[in-house]
């Protein structure tokens, strides 16, 4: 007799098909966050020392500005999305475009929670970042956080 139930004969099989199934969805999932995060940053940005520096929530719409120093020409670079901008009144209308995207994405209405993180190399001029800081503002985004790196 072939009872395909409970019997209390022999030892239940682990079935390990499904569980290579959910690690791979799951695998896709986080490959697929992680590279849309890695695209928003620079690298060859070196950013201030802050010991006590946090991880940031991620669960919230943002725009990041990589704020780069060109030591030679005294002057900053601002990056958004892979775009270069040397004018801060551009900045302003790249975050404002950015500020929609997010709002749409995230809650299909106005997002108090939308921010502005301003990601500035060491040796940049604090005037430099605080163009940034007012291309935000311009923008319309009261919620600007700066990234630091709690190790070197």
């Amino acid at each position: 007799m072939a009872g395909g139930g409970g019997g209390g004969e022999g030892e239940p099989e682990f079935q390990i098909a499904p569980m290579i199934d959910v690690l791979l969805v799951l695998l896709i999932f986080f490959m697929s966050i992680t590279t849309a995060q890695v695209l928003k940053v620079d690298t060859s940005i070196k950013l201030p020392l802050a010991p006590d520096a946090l991880k940031k929530d991620n669960a919230r719409a943002e725009a990041i500005i990589n704020v780069r120093w060109d030591a030679a020409k005294k002057k900053a670079d601002y990056i958004v999305d892979d775009k270069h901008f040397s004018e801060p009144s551009d900045l302003a209308k790249a975050l404002a475009a950015a500020k929609k995207v997010g709002e749409a994405k995230i809650t299909r209405s106005a997002n108090p929670t939308f921010r502005v993180v301003i990601r500035g190399d060491r040796e940049a001029s604090a005037m430099s970042v605080s163009r940034a800081m007012n291309s935000a503002a311009e923008a319309g985004v009261s919620d600007i956080s700066f990234s630091a790196s709690n190790k070197d």
